[in-house]
């Protein structure tokens, strides 16, 4: 296993950090700016309030450039709110999604992911990735061994979310925080293959997420949509509503399948994926 140090600390943007406006509008650039300091540094500003979802995919829209500058480019879209139980703790009716950066899959599986202070609002969250293969995935359609075939990863991921914000978030501050897209573990990528039992083991494989004291969450893989090739379709139909389309080596990270949990010091995360492959397979890292 390759292990890699992170230390989360203050410091970066050189903005003041004062409350964002509650106003249903899209955030202004000052506004924007400082949550882009607050994610980049994790000193907390208020929530965004009073936000449509349109206003708020404009937020995160002037967001993501900013973000860019500390994270690296864009590398793919993280889909937010795949499950059902996500979508009902934050009022959604349906899916979000982010942007992705370079950072955002640097660490390996048995990171050590060293929590600075202040004590960022850091998550860990059992979740699961997949690489595209090329453009013709955008005219796939639904069907999963149709949509495997333009996929040539399936990788295992624990995301490591930050929400940047203290305070309740609904779904539209949700977006318009990005998705709360900032780190994750990356495990040893699976093959993607095009084949109706690979897409069925998919659907039904065990998704354990445990610490080292105990199991914290127990699901099927068809908590994400009823299937985690079923979001896919979905992001790609909602990247078409702003003229994006997904692109060959895009990343796309498909979803929690349970809620995240405060990451605490001196715990080790472990994420299983049982009945995907003949044995489980399993990333895993550790909070100090």
């Amino acid at each position: 296993m390759m292990h890699r140090r992170l230390f989360l600390a203050a410091g970066g943007l050189s903005l003041l950090a004062p409350g964002l406006s509650a106003r249903a509008a899209c955030l202004s650039d000052e506004e924007v700016a400082r949550l882009a300091e607050a994610l980049v540094t994790g000193r907390p500003v208020p929530a965004p309030a009073g936000l449509s979802l349109a206003d708020a995919e404009c937020t995160r829209d002037k967001l993501v450039p900013l973000l860019a500058r500390h994270w690296g480019r864009p590398i793919g879209y993280k889909a937010g709110a795949t499950g059902a139980a996500v979508q009902r703790m934050f009022g959604l009716s349906g899916p979000v999604y982010g942007v992705m950066f370079e950072s955002t899959v640097s660490l390996r599986d048995g990171a050590e992911l060293t929590l600075a202070p202040p004590v960022p609002d850091v998550g860990v969250e059992a979740d699961l990735l997949v690489r595209v293969r090329d453009e013709a995935i955008n005219e796939a359609g639904r069907d999963h061994v149709a949509l495997l075939r333009h996929l040539d990863q399936v990788i295992p991921y624990i995301e490591l979310p930050r929400r940047g914000v203290s305070g309740t978030l609904d779904g539209p501050g949700l977006v318009a925080v990005n998705v709360a897209a900032r780190l994750g573990v990356v495990g040893t990528p699976i093959p993607a293959r095009a084949e109706a039992d690979f897409a069925a083991r998919l659907g039904t494989m065990t998704v354990v997420f445990s610490d080292d004291t105990r199991e914290l969450a127990r699901t099927q893989g068809s908590a994400l949509l009823g299937h985690p090739l079923n979001v896919i379709p979905w992001l790609v139909g909602d990247l078409a509503r702003s003229g994006r389309r997904l692109r060959a080596g895009d990343i796309v990270s498909l979803g929690g399948f349970a809620p995240s949990v405060p990451a605490q010091p001196g715990r080790t995360y472990t994420l299983r994926y049982e009945g995907l492959l003949e044995q489980p397979v399993s990333v895993s890292v550790r909070v100090r």
